[in-house]
């Protein structure tokens, strides 16, 4: 009877004093929120109208009426699905790989050089340091690392580990190495910071129970950095299915291993085709989506979103 006749006697106190707060919270949102609709919103929407789009009459290259045009995106998926399944193969393989390399690597400056705070600085900072080069520059300098004139490619062949008309530029194999190269930190970094926190408490209460190294890895260690692989993965993956500089053929790629981004920078830029380029955009954005919605509620992760 007391707590409820206080609870009543308090209520009609603080309801005001919330009341009186909010509009100073939703000043305080504006600016955010007039951000993501100038800089967010609007290009969305401007490219989703832009995709429908349909040639003027009579017109120039590269002029356009808005119209309900949906063919765009049947006419796209049917002329590039190549494109759209390689694009996704490829940042599938260099997220793999970017997990594989940077695992053992976060793991050891996180957990094991705890103890020596010196040299865990300084492997974060040889980490961070490919971000003080240029993302053309490195990407450049791997391609004259493995130009058919360079002494990699040379010394490869001469142990015929290539054949004498073999290429490494122009594969494959280039361009997810440049996605996995050039997205490593984005997969260390958030690997780091889970690991960092780790209790190493539970990996010597596993020993303890005499579980097996493998044991307490996969059942102590890889659920409590889970935060970590989820947010590397989805770091990495994203850019990596829409970049277009590893696979261009003045980098890393040929004609042969164009993806999405490559496309969509010609249709944009070269071609003046606009509404497949802004379809092809729509399409990129909203698998990627699906995928990265799927890969959260799956992973148990959903707080991420």
């Amino acid at each position: 009877m007391a707590f409820a006749a206080f609870s009543t006697a308090t209520s009609p106190s603080t309801e005001p004093v919330a009341r009186r707060r909010s509009p100073v919270a939703l000043f305080l949102l504006l600016p955010g929120i007039l951000y993501l609709v100038l800089f967010f919103l609007t290009p969305l929407v401007s490219l989703l109208l832009t995709s429908f789009q349909a040639p003027r009459e009579f017109g120039d290259i590269g002029q356009y009426d808005y119209a309900f045009r949906w063919q765009n995106y049947v006419e796209v998926v049917t002329t590039y699905w190549p494109h759209i399944v390689r694009s996704f193969s490829y940042a599938l393989a260099a997220t793999f790989f970017a997990l594989l390399i940077s695992y053992p690597l976060a793991y050891f400056i996180g957990v094991k050089a705890r103890r020596w705070p010196l040299l865990q600085s300084l492997m974060l900072v040889l980490v961070i340091a490919p971000f003080f080069i240029s993302f053309l520059l490195r990407t450049l300098a791997w391609k004259q690392l493995f130009s058919d004139e360079s002494f990699v490619v040379q010394s490869l062949k001469a142990l015929s580990l290539l054949g004498p008309e073999a290429h490494v530029t122009g594969t494959a194999f280039s361009v997810i190495f440049g996605l996995t190269y050039n997205f490593i930190p984005f997969m260390t970094l958030p690997l780091y910071t889970t690991l960092e926190r780790l209790d190493v408490r539970y990996l010597e209460a596993g020993n303890d129970l005499y579980a097996s190294p493998f044991q307490v890895f996969r059942k102590v260690t890889i659920p409590l950095s889970m935060p970590g692989i989820v947010a590397g993965t989805l770091l990495t993956f994203i850019p990596a299915a829409g970049d277009y500089i590893n696979a261009s053929r003045d980098f890393l790629g040929g004609t042969g291993t164009q993806m999405m981004g490559n496309v969509i920078e010609a249709n944009f830029l070269v071609l003046q085709n606009y509404p497949t380029a802004a379809a092809l955009s729509i399409i990129l954005m909203t698998v990627i989506l699906v995928i990265v919605s799927i890969y959260v509620k799956r992973s148990g992760t959903e707080e991420l979103l």
